[in-house]
């Protein structure tokens, strides 16, 4: 009886040994998934990360994304070179942030798609601030007032806005202009005829092939200036407008880098210097 009650208090005991055990093994085991999925998690953190200003950097390059063709913001010029005020207000950010300035010419309906795809890093090139690209890129402060003008031939019988009703009015296609055009109460009257870009509407409108051009004020006074062109401006304007630089919607990092150097370059008068060789003077607005 007694060899009996020692049997079973071993057995009791060896019973609570094994629960034991398994309890510490249990506890290995969740201390082990805890730990992975905080690894997991921390790794997953980390690849979320805003790393564009550091690809830029490593890379040594910032690709710009521009229509070549917007004097006096980035075109190209007789020899072939794309230049501009954009362009040399890039060319020295890109300088002090010591990496290279690639111009790449982009088709501008296309803009936001090559920019989401990787093809450039920003979109650089007298862009109009709007509720549609706002929401669709990361835009930097504006740096330029513009506004939204018509210009007709020095010979036009069209002398105000009120006489474009029934011509025919040229817009870049694609433009925050042709936005603008479309949404005015003039629109209904006219007929609008987009084209690729702004200089071609110009041609096409000294050739007849339209009564008006519609387009930004600072192409305007630059292409009436730098060609000596006879072009009368209707008085009056649809819309005042300001220019950003747009970024892809995650990429703080290189937007704020960007920000942070145009500020520079505006106190130590930089900037001021580019405009002028430009514009005849400081038109931008950067703080």
């Amino acid at each position: 009886m007694k060899s009996s009650f020692i049997r079973k208090l071993f057995a009791g005991f060896a019973a609570a040994a094994m629960l034991m055990v398994c309890a510490g093994c249990g506890g290995s085991q969740t201390a082990a998934s805890t730990t992975a999925a905080s690894t997991t998690a921390a790794s997953t953190s980390s690849g979320s990360a805003d790393d564009s200003l550091e690809k830029v950097l490593s890379a040594k390059k910032l690709i710009l994304g521009l229509d070549a063709s917007f004097p006096p913001m980035g075109f190209t010029d007789e020899a072939n070179n794309i230049v501009g005020f954009d362009i040399d207000v890039a060319e020295e950010v890109c300088k002090r942030l010591g990496i290279e300035l690639v111009k790449q010419p982009i088709n501008w309906d296309n803009k936001e798609e090559d920019l989401n795809l990787g093809k450039i890093d920003c979109i650089w090139n007298g862009m109009s601030i709007n509720a549609a690209r706002a929401e669709a890129m990361n835009l930097s402060e504006p740096y330029m007032k513009n506004e939204m003008i018509f210009v007709v031939p020095g010979n036009s019988d069209i002398k105000t806005m009120d006489e474009l009703k029934g011509k025919t009015v040229g817009v870049q296609n694609g433009s925050s202009a042709q936005e603008i055009l479309e949404a005015s109460d003039l629109y209904e009257n006219i007929t609008a005829t987009p084209l690729e870009d702004n200089v071609t509407l110009l041609n096409q409108m000294e050739l007849g092939f339209s009564d008006a051009v519609f387009l930004d004020s600072v192409v305007a006074y630059y292409f009436i200036a730098e060609n000596n062109k006879d072009y009368f401006v209707l008085p009056g304007s649809l819309e005042s407008e300001e220019y950003a630089i747009g970024f892809r919607k995650a990429d703080k990092a290189l937007r704020d880098k960007v920000q942070e150097t145009l500020s520079a370059m505006k106190a130590d008068g930089k900037l001021a210097e580019i405009s002028t060789k430009w514009f005849g003077s400081d038109v931008t607005t950067v703080k």
